[in-house]
Order: structure tokens, then C-alpha cells, then sequence
């Protein structure tokens, strides 16, 4: 079978290449509409520099157990009733935060459709953070 894959490939090589660029094109772009994904340290620095927020929407539990300093919860399925707590942060960066970076892309394309203009995710979410060994408040 693997050899049946190489062999198509040798075989359409314009056309395999034209597959790779559209597959990288794709996640690049997906990648973008939920809001620039940033590493623990610059969100770090973006908290100490500009006053980020972060909007942390892992459900309550989760956030009870342990949490970013200032983070604001709303959870992941209350966004959508919750979004206009929110307004009042329209002229900060917002970091929104999920437990290993799976919802967080769709809050930031609700945020960025609902007018936010400086809408970040943490790339690997709050598990990223924890191997960071960066503090949290429970």
C-alpha cells in the first residue's frame, strides 16, 4: 500500500505538489480566523505589556481547579448567552484559553465577528501552560 502511495506520487508529482500547497494553504488559513495563535511567554508578556485578558472558556470546574491570574470564565457552552460581558475589553488584546487549544480557534472566530479586532489563542491551551510550569491561581 505504501509503495502504491510513492508510486502515485513519482508518478503526479504536479499534481501531489499542488495537494500539499492547498493542505498547507488551508491549515494556515483555519489557523488564522480564530485569532493568531501565541505561545505561554508571549502571552506573558502581552499580560505585563498591553494588558491582555484572557477569556478562559473551559468549563467552571476546570477553571476552580487552577487558572491564569485575572482570567475571566465563560465556559465554552455559555458563550454564545455570556458574549456581551465581553464589550467592555473591545480596546485590549484578548487571549482566549481552552484546556489543550481545541475550542479556543471557534470563540475567536465568534470574537472576531462580533467586532473584536486584537483576538490571540494560546497554542496547546492551558496544558501548555501547566508544562510551562507558569503560576495559577486556584
Amino acid at each position: 500500500m505504501l509503495a502504491q502511495i510513492f508510486e502515485f506520487i513519482a508518478n503526479h508529482w504536479i499534481l501531489s505538489s499542488i495537494f500539499l500547497v492547498l493542505l498547507i494553504a488551508f491549515f494556515v488559513t483555519e489557523g488564522k480566523r480564530g485569532g493568531a495563535a501565541i505561545t505561554s511567554t508571549t502571552l506573558v508578556n502581552l499580560i505585563n505589556r498591553e494588558g491582555a485578558t484572557i477569556l478562559d472558556v473551559r468549563e467552571s470546574k476546570e477553571f476552580g481547579a487552577g487558572h491564569i491570574t485575572g482570567a475571566i470564565n465563560i465556559p465554552y457552552a455559555s458563550f454564545d448567552g455570556r458574549a456581551s460581558e465581553l464589550d467592555k475589553f473591545r480596546d485590549k488584546p484578548l487571549v482566549v484559553v481552552c484546556k489543550m487549544g481545541q475550542h479556543s480557534g471557534a470563540i475567536g472566530r465568534k470574537l472576531l465577528a462580533q467586532g473584536f479586532e486584537d483576538v490571540r489563542r494560546l497554542s496547546g491551551g492551558m496544558s501548555e501552560w501547566q508544562a510551562s510550569n507558569l503560576p495559577m491561581v486556584k
